[in-house]
Order: C-alpha cells, then sequence, then structure tokens
C-alpha cells in the first residue's frame, strides 16, 4: 500500500511538472506497473524482448490511447486524470462528451452519472437529480439507488462538483456511504476532488500537453430532441463546432460514437472530421449481432467508415493449439480495409481471476479454454492485437502499459 501511494503521489507531482513544461520537451514517466506486469509474464522471447527496453528512454506514442484519462487510479474525465495520461505517454486523449440542461458539453462517460463519478449526492445540487437517493431496503433487499444526470444541471454547477473514482455502494443506507464501493484493485488514494472540465476546456487542456484528441459522442438518456429543438444532430455537430473554434486540425481528432447514423453525419456533413470517425462496434454483445458484424464489414466500408472499435475480446479467439489468434471479426475488417481501435486494456479486474468480460474470449468464459491466468498476459494480448490483428491503437485506464509495450517495440 505505502507503494502505491508514493508512486502515486511521484506521478502526480510528476504531472504538474509536465504540464509546465513546452510539450516538446516533456519527458514519459511510466511509473512501476508496466515493469511489473513485465516481470510477471510467463517466460518466453516476448517477456526477454520487452525487459531488454527496460532502461527506456520512453516517448509518446499514439498506440496508446488513454481511455477516459488515467482512471485506474485517478477519477475519469477530471483534469488530474487526462494530466496522468499524458505524463504516461498516452499520444491520444479521450473526452467523452454528454450535455447539461443549459446545452453545454461535459466531459463524462455518461450523460447520467454523476450519482457515481462525483460528488452530487453529498451536495445541495442532489436535490435536482432525476432520481434522488434512496437507501438499501433490507426487507426487500432492493440495492441503493440513484439517477443523476448532466441534463439536471447547468455547466456552472456541474463545473461545482469534484470528479471522484467511479463506484457505488449497493448496499449503502446513506448518500455519503453510497459514493463507496470502490473495486479493491482501483484506489481512492487520490479521488479527494478531481476537476472537472466542460468539453471545450479538455481540448484546450490537451492542446497545452500536446497531446492529440479523440471525443465520443454519449448516447443521450433523454429523449430527443431535447428541450423542443435540440436535435442528436445538432449534438454532433456541436462537438465539431468546438473543435473548429480552437482551432484544432482535424487529421489530429478521431470522432467517435456507437450511433452508426453519428458516424455517417460527420461523414457527409464534416468530411475533414469523417475521415477518421470511429463507429464503436457494440452489435457484438450477442453472437447474432456478432455475426451480422462480421458479414456486415463491406458494407460498413461503402458508406464511408474506415475506423471500427470493438471492446478487446471481439479481436481474439484462442486457436486449436491454445494460442492466442486474431478472431473472425478481426480478419473481416482487415479484409474490408477498415482501421481497428481496440478497448480497453486495464478496465477490468485482475487477470488472475480471468479479468472480466473484456477477456471473455480468453478466459473460458465463452465456452472456450483459459488462456489467461496472470496479470502479466496482458502483454500476450497487446502483442498479439499489435502484430496479428495489427490494430492502429489500444485505449487503456493505464496508459502507462500500452506506451511502455509500443516503445519497446517501436510503434509511433
Amino acid at each position: 500500500m505505502r507503494m502505491i501511494r508514493n508512486f502515486a503521489a511521484l506521478m502526480l507531482v510528476g504531472a504538474s511538472l509536465f504540464a509546465q513544461q513546452p510539450s516538446t520537451t516533456r519527458a514519459v514517466q511510466l511509473g512501476p506497473r508496466p515493469f511489473f506486469l513485465v516481470d510477471d509474464m510467463d517466460a518466453g522471447p516476448l517477456k526477454d524482448q520487452l525487459q531488454s527496453c527496460s532502461a527506456g528512454p520512453f516517448y509518446r506514442t499514439e498506440f496508446s490511447i488513454s481511455h477516459r484519462g488515467a482512471p485506474l487510479m485517478i477519477p475519469e474525465h477530471t483534469r488530474e486524470s487526462y494530466v496522468a495520461a499524458a505524463v504516461q505517454g498516452a499520444g491520444i486523449v479521450e473526452c467523452d462528451v454528454a450535455f447539461t440542461k443549459d446545452r453545454q458539453l461535459v466531459c463524462r462517460h455518461s450523460q447520467c452519472d454523476l450519482h457515481t463519478t462525483t460528488n452530487i449526492l453529498a451536495t445541495p445540487l442532489a436535490a435536482k437529480c432525476t432520481e434522488g437517493f434512496k437507501p438499501y431496503d433490507a426487507g426487500s433487499k432492493m440495492a441503493a439507488s440513484a439517477r443523476c444526470c448532466t441534463s439536471d444541471i447547468t455547466l456552472a454547477e456541474f463545473k461545482a462538483l469534484c470528479g471522484k473514482m467511479d463506484s457505488f455502494d449497493p448496499a449503502a443506507r446513506t448518500a455519503q456511504d453510497y459514493l463507496g464501493g470502490i473495486a479493491p484493485w482501483r484506489t481512492e488514494l487520490y479521488a479527494a476532488c478531481g476537476t472537472l472540465l466542460s468539453h471545450a476546456e479538455s481540448l484546450a487542456l490537451f492542446q497545452e500537453l500536446g497531446v492529440k484528441f479523440t471525443t465520443e459522442l454519449k448516447s443521450p438518456e433523454v429523449s430527443m430532441p431535447y428541450q423542443g429543438d435540440y436535435t442528436q444532430q445538432n449534438y454532433a455537430q456541436q462537438v465539431v463546432n468546438e473543435y473548429k473554434a480552437a482551432g484544432i486540425d482535424p487529421s489530429n481528432v478521431w470522432l467517435q460514437s456507437f450511433s452508426l447514423d453519428d458516424v455517417l453525419y460527420w461523414i457527409e456533413n464534416e468530411p475533414e472530421f469523417g475521415k477518421q470517425a470511429v463507429f464503436l462496434d457494440d452489435r457484438v454483445n450477442d453472437p447474432a449481432g456478432y455475426a451480422a458484424a462480421v458479414a456486415g464489414m463491406q458494407e460498413l466500408a461503402d458508406q464511408g467508415v474506415r475506423i471500427v472499435a470493438p471492446p478487446i475480446w471481439t479481436l481474439l479467439e484462442v486457436d486449436a493449439e491454445d494460442e492466442i489468434v486474431p478472431s473472425d471479426y478481426a480478419l473481416a475488417a482487415r479484409a474490408a480495409g477498415l482501421g481497428i481501435i481496440a478497448w480497453s486494456l486495464e478496465r477490468s479486474g485482475p487477470l488472475a481471476n480471468g479479468g472480466g468480460s473484456y477477456y471473455q474470449t480468453l478466459n473460458g468464459t465463452t465456452g472456450g479454454k483459459s488462456v489467461i491466468d496472470n496479470d502479466g498476459d496482458m502483454m500476450q494480448v497487446l502483442d498479439v492485437l499489435a502484430k496479428q490483428v495489427g490494430v492502429l491503437g489500444v485505449f487503456s485506464d493505464w496508459p502507462a502499459t500500452v506506451t511502455y509495450y509500443a516503445n519497446c517495440m517501436g510503434l509511433r
């Protein structure tokens, strides 16, 4: 615990110094985790190669894409988390966007996650939540709950909140207790009061840090058109307008959406931004959807989509020799000429416990054989994604891991 505390404190100090340096001179600091993962690998040529890179020097790489900042240890979509991601060598940093009551874009993973990612329930703004806090009911075994949305409050009110680790305690009897429940493999040591940002503020910060940009348009959780005249197209266009207002080159931007209609809107109406728009493919979450996704790759390409981004498990499977290999999805995407981005490394629990849903085709939960059993296997997963699947980059909740691998393999 002391090592974790000292490391994260060092990382935050480094982040402060990093933000003050010109982007051309900033040093990348990876901390101990990538080295721990390499040491934890099974013996073999890949481990030997990765160990040979341990002295660095380390550089920023676009192969390393920050997922919500660096939320393995630092609250997601906060200034502190974004700066830490840049320190760790992420070449591209993500702001997911949702809109507020006054139609301003803010960095949040979901329109209605304020009750789990901020301290709103411990503030007077709790009275504005769509659904107020309800304690655990021992009689019915009904879990504690709340629902607080960015659209419940204005931008100014949003900025008054503190970001915290994404969590909740389903057995909570008070609103304060509900804010707990942090997974044991995360930490709350650096979650006192993360600084929340508007989308425009995130763009200014990323420019200052010298990183490139990816914005995901989150699906609205209120009826659209919102307030009668704010349409989905208005929402999609607003993101682009903020990039234009910031003077950001579209070639440095990867817009994302789980909605194909959003991606097609950008392709048709903002082609300079649309050419790198990323279709986040969640059709794969059931067998029929997966089959349809594999069969429909060429159709996506014919509509102008150039990049698909499914979860990691979608791209990998285990062959008869118990080797991790590209999946039918990965092969179909490449055959259609589509670029691929994978998400999200370091998002779920330790691989010693199977790693959760992000590794479901590798951990036996989908009926196949499990080929991962220790955290060092993350590096094997990265290696197959990079060399055999040929992904453009990998989203990670702790970008240092991907940065280390990419540096060692000469990926820019």
